[in-house]
């Protein structure tokens, strides 16, 4: 039978294909303010403006290509039960070939209805305009978990980490909660691997704990080759 490993993945493993990550522009996200386009008051506010900005981020995500990262990732299915909680609303992951994916964060390719978080429709890179309703008449909205919403895959994701047998973190500051809590659910026991070139605070608060301060590009593929020989 082969071994759990969850992996928690956030804007570092794509950065590398070329997706912005917002924190790396002191708080601006391609030239805008968190609260402009990411939060419900920015939506209320300007929804035209929240609109033009995922119609962009989306029209990026579907030209950019899976990185190694990505890559090896999916490899990894070959030797283990891997299953993916992704920050990452960009859809790289299922571009590798990754099979299980769970969405934290909502997916651009997918849009709801303002009426109902479960009216979902799939989009791909199309473009959403205000006008552009869901069936129940509700504005199309980009299905997306903004800053002040509610995570509603967090708790299936909370049950992935407490059956893992090795748990890895990539490219995620540690910072954004709940997800940041995530690593809390896993047993002492199993092996836990943080890949980023900056080493999170978090050394000091988990057992069986490695650091491999590298990029995802460098990083993921240098652990696939160690947890294929350690693990297999």
């Amino acid at each position: 039978m082969k071994k759990k490993l969850v992996v928690l993945t956030g804007a570092g493993i794509s950065a590398e294909s070329g997706i912005m990550t917002f924190r790396d522009a002191g708080g601006l996200w391609e030239n805008h303010s968190i609260e402009e386009v990411a939060t419900p008051e920015g939506w209320r506010k300007n929804p035209k403006l929240v609109l033009q900005f995922y119609n962009e981020r989306r029209a990026k995500a579907a030209e950019a290509k899976p990185n190694a990262g990505h890559l090896a990732l999916a490899d990894l299915e070959k030797y283990f039960d891997v299953r993916i909680i992704t920050q990452n609303v960009d859809g790289l992951h299922e571009k590798a070939g990754s099979t299980n994916v769970l969405h934290l964060h909502g997916e651009l390719s997918k849009v709801r209805s303002v009426k109902n978080d479960n009216l979902i429709y799939e989009i791909g890179a199309k473009s959403i305009e205000i006008g552009d309703l869901a069936e129940d008449g509700g504005q199309l909205r980009p299905h997306i978990v903004w800053f002040g919403e509610m995570v509603p895959m967090i708790e299936p994701a909370a049950d992935l980490c407490l059956n893992a047998d090795i748990f890895v973190v990539i490219g995620t500051s540690m910072q954004v909660y709940p997800a940041a809590g995530l690593i809390g659910y896993v047993s002492d026991d199993a092996p836990k691997y943080i890949i980023d070139p900056n080493m999170p605070e978090v050394s000091n608060l988990y057992q069986n704990l490695t650091f491999i301060t590298e990029t995802a590009t460098v990083g993921v593929p240098e652990l696939a080759q160690k947890l294929i020989q350690n693990f297999i």
